[in-house]
């Protein structure tokens, strides 16, 4: 009862505002372009240009605990990541458990920690060992559904979702059999959930969350819930879901997975330079000018399910990467791409990463440039604060996607061979025209329209400019 009485002890700490379901109030009609940009939170100092690095503990080292995850830190300050996304630290559900220790998104208790990584005060300690080397930390928070064994199922039955028999159900149509789903109809499960959320911000001094299926959670308990969390500190929200309302009041950043599919499609040759058009247009149209869409070559759930990074992307690996850190978008870094991790990792097992396979392994040098690249051009910083992409236009659209990025002060020109044959370009425009320095040597290269630019098979070419 002491989770539960945290829980609805906590709703009464912003007067005013509760987790119910929205009352349907009138609001004042806007415009298609009004409602698009209708962004009412601030997104935290700290996030302008950040990237992500998404942390499973079961697997980040060969202890798979929060105190080794901690002796890491060092080696990512360097790498220069900034935010650490930890997947769910909480207890694992043992009812029709999959494999044998589980899915962290089968959540037994979200008040307690894991004993498989350790103690409350070893994830503390962790937090607070980020925190003074400059990291910021958000929690995976699994919303949408809980273990079969979490407390709530016995205590509050009433709070989940049933079949037609009067049974707990999992969420549809997935293979989800380990979890069931609660019922968001419920004003207890918006208090139990987000009195979570507020406790691990306010108790352990976490910046923020990742919230699990998000698109299956009402919109209006993320709105709450964000305005709650920003009464205790500014926040960082990333959405697991791609819908631009969820931008308005919720989440700072939620999925690009059109860019993930479509940079596959490119790479596995069922598209070409082309296909980003959809994705860029779409962007720049319909979303929020200050969202955050990350794009990503790998998360948790790719590498398990699609395939490794090698697998899906093949020789086309690094030019897509270098576009995921440049084009607009949040980057993220998954655990073990820094070390060219080659292997599916186990979903449900222990199964630690190794370090050593990427001995001669130059991807994490590129990752660790791109991130100095990034943050030495301020014209790629995420959301608002970063320049919209504009396109080049070329002779060879089929084959090279390219584009610039101005303000008043900086420039940074990127061009793209999405093919498997090298290729003879020339701009067409002079939207590049001036003199750069080249990533990664800094060589200086001239651009102007009418000149030829050859490009390896999966070549890039980026450029910078300080004007």
């Amino acid at each position: 009862m002491r989770k539960l009485f945290a829980a609805t002890a906590a709703i009464t700490l912003v007067a005013g505002t509760a987790y119910a379901m929205s009352g349907g109030a009138d609001e004042p009609e806007t415009t298609a372009w009004e409602a698009r940009d209708k962004v009412t939170i601030t997104h935290p100092e700290w996030s302008k240009d950040a990237v992500l690095y998404q942390i499973n503990t079961r697997h980040f080292t060969p202890e798979g605990t929060f105190a080794a995850a901690q002796e890491q830190l060092p080696r990512l300050k360097e790498l220069g990541v900034d935010i650490l996304w930890l997947m769910p630290i909480h207890p694992i559900g043992e009812e029709k458990r999959k494999g044998t220790l589980g899915s962290p998104y089968a959540v037994r208790d979200y008040y307690a920690v894991n004993p498989e990584f350790g103690t409350e005060e070893d994830f503390r300690a962790f937090v607070d060992a980020a925190h003074a080397q400059g990291f910021k930390v958000i929690l995976d928070l699994v919303a949408n559904h809980t273990a079969w064994d979490n407390d709530l199922a016995a205590q509050h039955p009433d709070w989940y979702e049933k079949d037609w028999k009067g049974d707990f159900r999992p969420t549809p149509w997935w293979d989800w059999s380990d979890i069931i789903d609660l019922d968001w109809s419920k004003p207890g499960v918006r208090e139990h959930v987000g009195g979570a959320m507020e406790y691990w911000v306010r108790e352990f001094g976490v910046d923020g969350y990742r919230a699990d299926v998000a698109g299956y959670v009402p919109l209006d308990f993320w709105e709450t819930a964000r305005a709650r969390l920003e009464a205790i500190r500014p926040v960082f929200m990333l959405g697991e879901v791609q819908e631009t309302a969820f931008h308005h009041a919720a989440f700072d950043a939620t999925y690009a997975w059109d860019w993930h599919n479509t940079s596959k499609n490119v790479a596995q040759g069922r598209g070409n330079a082309t296909s980003f058009y959809g994705y860029y247009a779409e962007n720049e149209s319909l979303w929020p000018r200050s969202a955050m869409r990350m794009t990503y070559i790998e998360n948790h759930d790719s590498n398990a399910w699609e395939g490794t990074m090698e697998e899906n992307y093949g020789p086309a690996l690094e030019a897509m990467t270098v576009l995921s850190f440049t084009g607009e978008g949040l980057p993220l870094i998954h655990n073990g791409m820094e070390a060219c991790n080659a292997k599916r990792l186990e979903f449900f097992e222990r199964d630690p990463i190794d370090w050593s396979q990427g001995e001669d392994c130059t991807y994490g040098e590129l990752l660790e440039a791109l991130i100095d690249f990034r943050k030495a051009n301020p014209v790629l910083a995420n959301g608002q604060w970063g320049a919209r992409m504009h396109k080049l236009e070329t002779d060879r659209p089929e084959q090279v996607f390219a584009w610039a990025r101005r303000d008043e002060g900086n420039k940074v020109v990127g061009l793209f061979n999405f093919s498997g044959e090298a290729v003879t370009v020339t701009p067409t425009s002079a939207l590049a025209d001036g003199s750069y320095s080249a990533f990664p040597d800094d060589r200086p290269v001239t651009v102007n329209e009418g000149e030829p630019i050859t490009l390896p098979a999966w070549g890039y070419l980026l450029l910078s400019a300080k004007e």
